[in-house]
């Protein structure tokens, strides 16, 4: 005896007639659109007939950001290892290790170094691990943290580093997670001391805004962590000289995304300051005033909305000798950024210098 086939229009009459799946014979088959319209029961039919046709809604945006209620924070040990083994924090963790595998795989970590944080209460905040890989990192390894470093729940130390991003969050609201790592042509901004130009890239200007560049300190101590939180305050991503470059955002996403910008900037930058003797383009002060106000837009707050254009694009510090110039009415829309003749006959003069020395 063959078995009885359902279809969607079989399945129609029988959730009209009030039955549920727990009343379909043990040996019925269900074609692929019966089987849609029993797994979303009664509430698939439309009145007066038919199922109910799918109503376009307004599309959303991704948010990873974790919110949680102003001093409702667990309190007891069994509160926070409750909290801690939460589905949602463990969803946070799996994210956390999902990044450390993007860091490890762009080659912005190596050996045991980066580290993340994002907090999740107003005295907690999750953390990688210290001398694990964030390439191989797992999720029983995260660590919880409250906002002066002490741990509070997990088996794996915390990173010694984690202090640096904790002394941003205590100084800027806003940031809600932090993302540190060497990444090359970052690091290697960072080392020179140089700060990457603005009005160079519009998605780097947008994300980014401007650039800070933080004193060093030896790694995990309060020097280092107050260098940064001091400029972390105005800046989204810092450049940490001799270091390396950590970065903020509403979320552990944001903030990651946010390095890899930088790393993007920092690379093209570099490339274009060898080509044409120095010579790059720049965006004009109008347009860099156009896209702080995209940042504002984007709930991204930017000390420089108050200044004059020129100085928006005035990039003398990254390369010396270069002259800000502002275009006439009905001028073209970029500028070439000129150099100094007798800054660039210094440095030419220097070069010659190491260079004899280095053959010596």
């Amino acid at each position: 005896m063959s078995k009885k086939v359902f279809t969607a229009a079989d399945i129609e009459t029988f959730l009209r007639s009030g039955k549920t799946a727990a009343d379909l014979p043990k040996d019925v088959l269900l074609t692929p659109s019966a089987k849609d319209l029993l797994r979303d029961g009664p509430s698939s039919l439309r009145a007066g007939g038919g199922t109910a046709q799918a109503v376009p809604g307004t599309p959303i945006l991704p948010d990873y950001e974790y919110h949680w209620t102003p001093g409702n924070d667990p309190k007891t040990p069994a509160e926070i290892q409750a909290f801690f083994d939460s589905p949602p924090i463990v969803a946070i963790k799996h994210r956390m290790v999902d990044i450390g595998k993007r860091m490890w795989a762009r080659e912005y970590t190596d050996g045991n170094g980066g580290n993340l944080t994002i907090r999740v209460g107003d005295n907690l905040v999750l953390c990688t691990p210290t001398l694990v890989s964030k390439g191989f990192m797992t999720m029983e390894q995260m660590c919880l943290v409250d906002m002066e470093g002490k741990q509070v729940a997990g088996k794996y130390k915390r990173t010694s580093e984690c202090m640096t991003h904790l002394a941003i969050m205590k100084r800027q609201p806003k940031c809600k997670a932090c993302c540190h790592a060497h990444p090359p042509h970052g690091t290697a901004f960072a080392v020179a001391g140089v700060r990457p130009p603005t009005c160079m890239v519009p998605e780097a200007d947008v994300f980014l805004g401007e650039i800070g560049l933080a004193e060093y300190g030896t790694p995990g101590t309060p020097t280092v962590a107050d260098n940064v939180g001091k400029i972390g305050v105005d800046h989204m991503a810092v450049l940490m000289i001799n270091h390396g470059v950590i970065t903020w955002g509403k979320d552990v996403e944001d903030a990651y995304w946010k390095m890899e910008n930088v790393e993007a900037l920092c690379k093209v930058v570099w490339v274009a300051s060898q080509l044409n003797r120095g010579k790059v383009m720049s965006m004009t002060g109008s347009q860099a005033k156009e896209l702080i106000a995209v940042r504002k837009s984007l709930g991204m707050d930017d000390k420089r909305a108050s200044w004059k254009e020129c100085e928006l694009c005035d990039n003398s510090d990254f390369q010396p000798g270069t002259v800000c110039e502002v275009p006439a009415a009905g001028g073209s829309s970029n500028n070439t950024v000129t150099l100094d003749p007798e800054a660039e006959k210094l440095v030419q003069a220097l070069t010659e210098q190491i260079l004899a020395s280095m053959r010596k």
